[in-house]
């Protein structure tokens, strides 16, 4: 009697999709490999807007390859929490596991970025300098990003440009103050440039 009162405290609690992450990190390269691989499963429905490898099938639409595991796994939680606000996407994620969210992290880090067009624009050097004085504190000098801040490089221009313009307003759906400062250093004048560097970089 006493096993099966205590019993139930004692169970070990499941792990969380932080939990699974660190696990797959250890991993053996072909438990990796099997994780990305049940990623790409799990996330079948979001193909049908950020594309089967993480390339947007839409301009307004990010892409997902590249981004750092932990910035997915942030961004599906605040999802959750609603701490960012779509219907739609707030209802696909309750139906994931915490190890779904976890392989489908690993899926898309593991995924190659291709510049998001074909030919460099005609601000792109000079919006080399603007991100790097403005942007490259929080994204990383390559803006690759981090886990915290998300990846930059080779996303798609239109989706920069509206959330530029966004979080200098004000009118989005997130609000940051650093970003909303660092965009207002940056100015309306010189978002199209910094828009032609960041979608050319892969």
């Amino acid at each position: 009697m006493l096993a099966v009162l205590v019993g139930p405290a004692l169970a070990e609690t499941a792990p969380t999709s932080r939990e699974h992450l660190e696990r797959l990190a250890r991993a053996k390269p072909a438990d990796q490999k099997a994780a990305q691989d049940a990623g790409k499963k799990a996330a079948f429905f979001c193909a049908n807007c950020h594309g089967e490898s993480g390339l947007s099938k839409y301009v307004e639409v990010p892409n997902l390859a590249g981004q750092h595991p932990l910035y997915i796994l942030s961004q599906i939680d605040a999802f959750l929490a609603g701490k960012r606000k779509d219907a739609f996407m707030q209802g696909l994620m309750k139906v994931l596991s915490a190890e779904d969210k976890a392989t489908i992290a690993v899926f898309y880090a593991a995924q190659q970025v291709a510049p998001s067009v074909a030919t460099p624009g005609a601000q792109a050097a000079a919006g080399r300098e603007l991100f790097q004085k403005n942007c490259a504190r929080c994204h990383g000098a390559d803006a690759k990003g981090g886990e915290s801040f998300p990846r930059l490089a080779g996303q798609q221009a239109e989706y920069l440009r509206r959330n530029i313009r966004r979080y200098l307003d004000m009118s989005g759906e997130r609000t940051y103050p650093p970003m909303t400062a660092a965009v207002t250093g940056l100015g309306e004048k010189n978002i199209e440039a910094v828009v032609d560097y960041l979608s050319s970089l892969k």
